[in-house]
């Protein structure tokens, strides 16, 4: 696998993406690899999962020249049929879940991280949904995500606003459940470790009474989501969001 590391060590089974020097942005070829690795990762005896990211940060969600290449509806369907996969297998799988956030976690990154059970970020992690700077929508399931978190109003003002948060004032909104001191990928595996001491078998069935009634919901969220964004790539504002991103200056939007 080119892009994804998997290891397990004792009951916990380590994910990680693998292309640092992009800050793990992910292309049309990763997500494919990441519905295979997430397959992988299901078969493992281990019962917790932590996710995680190489080099300098979490992942900067999708990489942009994914942007362009995406441009027929054909190419289209089959991205977001492995990003709905991703998110939706993070969400169902019979294992608990854990992602470990340092430095930034950015749009369809963030997405991915929210589909775990655990957010696990360390002091200088920054999280944006920030869709709206290219006149897109969240997605990757984003808007089922932030409901269940901020709720309906302040999770349309988190997406509306793009924001940068850092690790603790996303602690504070309840988009991230603990800020640790040290390396997250250790105090992620220190905690899984600690889980491996209690009845998992439990918790896991939790979860599996929860998510079985919410997974309806995520799909319906999932769908809404690709037909809005399909819709959003045609428009002027996600042309001149594009240009002024590649131009470095600030884009010119006209609500059109």
């Amino acid at each position: 696998m080119k892009h994804f590391l998997i290891e397990e060590i004792d009951n916990v089974v380590h994910l990680k993406i693998a292309r640092g020097e992009k800050y793990n942005a992910l292309d049309a070829e990763m997500l494919k690899e990441f519905t295979e690795a997430i397959q992988q990762v299901k078969e493992y005896e281990g019962q917790i999962v932590v996710l995680s990211g190489e080099g300098d940060g979490f992942c900067a969600g999708g990489d942009l020249s994914m942007m362009d290449t995406v441009s027929d509806a054909k190419q289209y369907d089959e991205v977001m049929n492995h990003i709905e996969t991703i998110v939706s297998s993070i969400y169902t799988m019979p294992k608990i879940v854990v992602s470990a956030i340092h430095g930034p976690a950015v749009g369809l990154g963030l997405s991915i991280a929210l589909a775990a059970d655990y957010v696990v970020a360390e002091p200088d992690a920054t999280i944006s949904m920030n869709f709206i700077g290219i006149g897109l929508i969240p997605d990757g399931g984003a808007h089922f995500w932030l409901q269940q978190r901020l709720g309906t109003h302040q999770a349309k003002q988190f997406a509306w606003k793009g924001e940068q948060m850092r690790a603790k004032e996303a602690y504070d909104h309840k988009l991230v459940d603990i800020v640790v001191n040290g390396s997250v990928q250790e105090e992620a595996h220190e905690l899984a470790k600690k889980w491996s001491r209690r009845p998992l078998k439990s918790m896991i069935a939790t979860k599996e009474i929860y998510h079985q009634y919410g997974l309806d919901q995520l799909m319906l969220y999932l769908s809404k989501e690709r037909k809005a964004q399909w819709d959003m790539k045609q428009t002027h504002d996600h042309h001149e969001g594009i240009k002024a991103f590649k131009e470095k200056r600030q884009p010119n939007f006209k609500g059109e």
